[in-house]
């Protein structure tokens, strides 16, 4: 019989396991319907992708508020959105130089700032109440609905026609059931190891589960990017942000509210700081480059050595 440790860490790999597989089904699915539906790839990028992606964000998240293991569930956002704008676009940014949309750098990137701004507002009190958490649902919407007439007003997108086949409903489906079960299993998998080797619940909220959870981003703005879509690259990772920070803790504290940890306010004030550097960034030249996605990187591992060496 395995040891409970090593039980865990087995939890812990096939939720990530899960939750990659899941998503990938269900990022497919989701993009082919917004493609026949003749969605711009930008707004895809910042809206289906990006959703699709963070569902195991979201999955776990609610999963955690609701086994009352708060710290994993806001850890799990802040950490994930480090490691979006870190390793994910820092690291793509590596391997192929981003140029982006203005309207991803003006718009999508404030909003992106804002939003973790607001989040250290919510966070003063060290709890996420169901009403500040309906107030974050609600500014999703309207997120939602400032994209959609932006992209109405498109007239020079071209439209996909690609048909969306019976299986990709499925994808849709069976993916998300998949991303459930896997949370589960990796939020059980790494509380449990947590408590075995006496790291808190936050650390491993902001590193082992938010690494999990953004393996998505990071394979489909890879992916992106090597097929020369890198609107849709970089809109994955704003509208993750975005999304998790509106969409994902939103519903997770309207569904039960979420004391934190004091640590949970440092930790979002870092994650401020690297939103401002990556939106400038961003900002300077309409491009992220090599170097400067090595600089996202280098931040992204120095917050996680701060938080497992307790700086």
């Amino acid at each position: 019989m395995a040891p409970p440790l090593a039980s865990d860490l087995l939890l812990v790999a096939a939720g990530v396991a899960g939750l990659w597989l899941g998503a990938e089904q269900f990022v497919t699915g989701a993009t082919r319907l917004a493609r026949r539906l003749g969605v711009s790839g930008l707004v895809i990028g910042l809206t289906v992708v990006s959703f699709g992606t963070s569902a195991p964000e979201f999955a776990v998240t609610v999963d955690a508020a609701l086994t009352a293991k708060a710290d994993i569930s806001v850890g799990n956002v802040v950490g994930s959105n480090v490691v979006n704008l870190g390793f994910v676009l820092g690291g793509t940014a590596l391997i192929r130089r981003l140029p982006v949309a203005t309207d991803l750098v003006r718009r999508d990137g404030a909003i992106m700032v804002g939003s973790v701004l607001l989040l250290l507002v919510v966070l003063g009190d060290r709890t996420v109440t169901r009403v500040e958490g309906a107030v974050l649902v609600l500014l999703l919407v309207g997120y939602l609905v400032v994209l959609a007439r932006s992209d109405s007003d498109d007239a020079t997108r071209r439209v996909e026609t690609r048909e969306f086949r019976r299986t990709d409903s499925l994808r849709l489906v069976g993916g998300l059931a998949v991303v459930v079960a896997a949370a589960h299993a990796l939020v059980s998998g790494a509380a449990s190891a947590a408590a075995a080797v006496g790291v808190s619940e936050w650390v491993i909220g902001v590193t082992v589960v938010a690494l999990g959870t953004s393996t998505p981003e990071l394979v489909t703005s890879v992916a992106a990017a090597y097929r020369g879509r890198a609107n849709l690259a970089a809109g994955n990772v704003v509208g993750s942000c975005i999304f998790n920070v509106f969409g994902v803790l939103g519903l997770a504290a309207t569904l039960r509210a979420l004391p934190v940890a004091g640590v949970a306010v440092r930790g979002t004030l870092w994650l401020l700081g690297m939103a401002v550097v990556a939106a400038a960034l961003l900002w300077t030249r309409r491009v992220l480059s090599g170097p400067e996605g090595l600089a996202l990187v280098a931040l992204n591992a120095l917050h996680w050595a701060g938080d497992l060496l307790g700086w």
